[in-house]
């Protein structure tokens, strides 16, 4: 598991610590009991604040998952360090 990825996982394990790693690489908000609108509110806040990204909650409410979000961050920090090399 690279870095991007062990950061993110303990995203997840901060919002939903109840997971083990196994069901962290499978979540979705279908999966998981405790996964609710404040839950989905609380990894995107830490996510944006552990990867240092601004995220579109609009674009990832529909569709979120562990895999998902991982993509999006990977794609947010390729265009945040694309700026700053500008």
């Amino acid at each position: 598991m690279d870095e991007m990825a062990t950061r993110l996982m303990k995203c997840f394990a901060a919002v939903f610590p109840e997971l083990t790693r196994e069901e962290i690489l499978a979540a979705t908000p279908a999966s998981v009991k405790s996964w609710d609108s404040v839950a989905t509110l609380n990894l995107l806040t830490v996510v944006e604040e552990e990867f240092g990204v601004e995220i579109d909650f609009a674009s990832l409410l529909e569709s979120l998952s562990y895999e998902k979000l991982a993509a999006y961050v990977q794609q947010r920090i390729e265009i945040r360090d694309n700026k700053g090399a500008a």
